[in-house]
Order: C-alpha cells, then structure tokens, then sequence
C-alpha cells in the first residue's frame, strides 16, 4: 500500500455524494486537498469541518466543470503548491430524467452532456499537462455500469458514461510512456442524492429506486476509489466495475417484498 500522507487530491463535484465521501477518506489517509463544487456553501463547511477533524491542508472553491474558462482559469491560477495534483478524481456528474428519448427534454440531455462529458474534459486536459511535466500523476474517473451496457429510458445518459469509459481507456493509451496512472470505478446503485436530482426532488420516486435491496453507499465507492489510489506505484487497477450484492447488472436485481 502506498501513502497517501502529504499528496495533493483534487475532487471535483464533492459537495455531497461520492465525492464528499472521497474527500473524508482521503483526508483521513493524510492527503491534502483541493475540493469544488457549484454550492460554495456546502463546499466550504466540508473544507472547514474536514481540517478541524484531520491534520490536513484543504482549498475549496467554487467550480461548474461545465464551464471552460472558469476551469481553465480556476486550475491555471493555483499557486505552485497547490498545482502539484497527485490525484484527480473526476466526480461531477448527474442524470436528468428517466424517458424514452423520443419524448425526453432535451434540456437534460445538455445538463448531462456538458457535466458528464465535457465538464470531465475540461478538467482532465485542465490538470493532466501538470502531470505530464512531473511524469508523475493519478486519474480516476467515477463512471458508471449505464457506461458497460444501456438501459431503457436512459439513452443520453448511458452515452455520456460509455464516452467516459472510453475516453478513461483512451488517456491511458496517450499516458502510457509517462508514469501516470489512470482508473475508472463503475458503481451500480449507489443510494446519494443521485436519484432525486434525476428526479427533481421528487423523494418518493428517488427511494423508489431502492427498494427491496440494499444499496451502495458513498463511503463504499470512497473506499474504492482510496484502494486504487493507494496501490503501490507499479500497479494501475484499469477498471472497477462495483454493485450490491442483490444487483448482477443494469438490468437484473433481486428485490424482496
């Protein structure tokens, strides 16, 4: 196991969620952290509750990865400390709806596209450079098992995780020569705010979701995301594909009544 004390962790998108769990987790490993999220709020009780918890360092700041320039100009004015990114987890991310494409919104489709897809772009090309120059650097993309196979009724959504996949197997082709590392870890059903954002709020049909069986929980996809960032520096795990034990994949789960 490789130490994680003293390496710098940027988590997008950790404002709740999965991303709020790594930060805990990897602050509890003694790595430094440089935290965004949209609610600034949120993001900044996170940073505050974290350091009087664990002797770490945090940076939080507001960041929407949809945006190019704000995480362009974001990443570019990081003082020389805080740019040395060991790790980068791309966490941000949503789904919009749950409808057959020929009747969605497509307003969705552009929440998902620009966050999912582009906003992981933006961010990768944003840091990765800064890897490059060190020939040092880990990248771990929080995809999806929508990214493996499709599902009814989540067409745009299941594209923008199967581009995630690809474009996670895609970097680490172009970062083979330069000692960086690159994963992605898949989850099933993970019970966080995911589904009543998907849901606008909606509660009842969030729990909906869950029902019958037990789900994921952030803290279990944190400690995966930990396990792959805190192997020893010649071993990559590539892919991590992680369900409850009572889903097999998107479309079978075993439910009780």
């Amino acid at each position: 196991m490789e130490s994680l004390k003293g390496k710098v962790v940027f988590i997008t998108g950790a404002s709740s969620g999965i991303g709020k769990a790594c930060a805990y987790q990897f602050a509890e490993a003694g790595a430094n952290l440089i935290i965004s999220a949209r609610r600034l709020n949120m993001i900044n009780e996170i940073a505050e509750d974290i350091k009087s918890k664990y002797s770490v360092e945090v940076f939080a700041f507001r960041l929407d990865v949809r945006n190019k320039n704000e995480v362009f100009n974001a990443i570019n004015s990081l003082d020389d400390r805080w740019k040395n990114i060991d790790i980068l987890v791309n966490n941000a991310g949503l789904a919009k709806g749950l409808a057959k494409l020929y009747e969605d919104d497509p307003d969705n489709w552009e929440s998902m596209i620009d966050t999912n897809v582009k906003g992981l772009l933006y961010v990768t090309r944003a840091i990765v450079p800064l890897m490059v120059q060190r020939k040092s650097g880990h990248v771990i993309n929080i995809g999806s098992i929508a990214g493996r196979v499709a599902y009814p009724n989540g067409s745009v959504y299941c594209a923008t995780k199967h581009a995630v996949l690809a474009i996670n197997n895609s970097l680490r082709m172009d970062l083979i020569d330069k000692n960086i590392r690159v994963s992605t870890v898949d989850p099933g059903m993970v019970e966080t705010d995911f589904s009543n954002i998907r849901f606008n709020g909606d509660k009842e049909k969030a729990k909906h979701v869950y029902r019958g069986l037990k789900p994921l929980t952030a803290d279990d996809i944190a400690d995966t995301v930990l396990f792959c960032a805190s192997r020893p520096s010649h071993i990559n795990i590539s892919e991590v594909v992680i369900t409850p034990t009572a889903q097999a994949n998107a479309f079978v789960a075993y439910r009780e009544n």
